[in-house]
């Protein structure tokens, strides 16, 4: 044998070692939720981990911290732009806020009429712009999209039209969109950590908050504000983020498991959470926890914000996104 074929057949059999330690190799993958086995998110995620596992088919380890063992949703969203302790996560947009302008869009007050328009515009993937953008510069992925909770406000007293909102020192997330649109209808925003809403109500720090009804349920903010004012501002859309930093060291046959399983994982949760809603209120509801308030003023609300959502959608660049989402019917 020459020299030059020895070495040819060394590297060969080289590669085959290596294609088998791959092979052999299994990848471990972990998760966070702040809940319980019982709320939407979690049940999305395992959904995902049930998914990968269906179309990686070969071994791999999934560990999904859950009741906010690793921190909160903004921590999550960190420890994936590093590429540490979590790969895999559902976040608020309002929590990618530090890395990307545009991300809080995507979930802002009324930027859909209904859930049926909500379908559509995910339907579409007229948020994908938004989504290339956090890829970029926070490099995380979002490779589904759970939520579809209609939000309204927790109060502490009945709050029934905009007279009575006035003032209202109501507890918003952290994006300065939400600050906006709430102060733009009259009322007085506060950002508080989530798990500090139930306290600061119980002290008379803030009056309200705003959720949908998964997160009432899961927090009892029905225990210090048991009057919900139905507003229904905003649906949620709740990213499966991934981490970019572990999706490329991860095989290109797991990679199109993580993202087939992602946007199936997304629909599922999306599923949930829009049947789960009313349920959960009308339970909460028969069992005295909680009083549905009807609100009188949506409409002139809606007014009030959308000058704001205008110009905040033209200052963040998404403005022809904007246009398309209220274009859709």
């Amino acid at each position: 044998m020459t020299w030059k074929r020895f070495m040819g057949a060394a590297a060969a059999a080289a590669a085959l070692v290596l294609s088998a330690q791959a092979s052999a190799q299994t990848f471990a993958l972990s998760g966070a939720s702040q809940f319980n086995d019982d709320h939407a998110f979690t049940k999305a995620l395992v959904r995902f981990e049930e998914l990968v596992k269906k179309y990686y088919g070969k071994p791999i380890d999934f560990k999904l911290h859950k009741n906010s063992e690793l921190g909160l949703e903004k921590q999550y969203f960190e420890y994936m732009a590093q590429g540490k302790a979590v790969d895999y996560a559902i976040v608020s947009p309002a929590h990618m806020s530090t890395f990307s302008r545009a991300a809080p869009f995507i979930d802002a007050p009324f930027l859909f009429r209904d859930l049926d328009h909500w379908n559509k515009v995910l339907d579409a993937d007229l948020l994908q712009p938004v989504a290339d953008e956090i890829a970029q510069k926070a490099d995380v992925m979002l490779i589904g999209y759970a939520g579809g909770g209609v939000r309204n406000i927790f109060v502490n007293k009945p709050v029934k039209n905009l007279a009575e909102m006035k003032s209202l020192k109501v507890r918003v997330q952290g994006a300065p969109i939400w600050s906006r649109t709430f102060a733009a209808i009259g009322m007085s925003p506060t950002v508080i950590a989530y798990n500090e809403v139930y306290n600061a109500i119980q002290n008379n720090v803030i009056s309200a908050g705003e959720n949908e009804a998964a997160g009432v349920e899961q927090m009892k903010f029905y225990e210090v504000a048991p009057h919900l004012s139905m507003t229904q501002h905003a649906i949620t859309i709740r990213p499966i983020c991934f981490s970019g930093k572990t999706f490329k060291k991860l095989p290109k046959d797991l990679q199109a498991a993580i993202l087939k399983a992602g946007k199936e994982a997304g629909a599922y949760g999306r599923q949930i959470e829009s049947s789960e809603d009313s349920a959960k209120l009308d339970v909460l509801e028969k069992a005295g926890k909680l009083k549905r308030v009807p609100f009188a003023d949506r409409a002139e609300m809606k007014k009030l914000v959308d000058p704001v959502m205008a110009a905040y959608a033209k200052d963040i660049g998404v403005d022809a996104i904007y246009q398309k989402i209220n274009a859709v019917k």
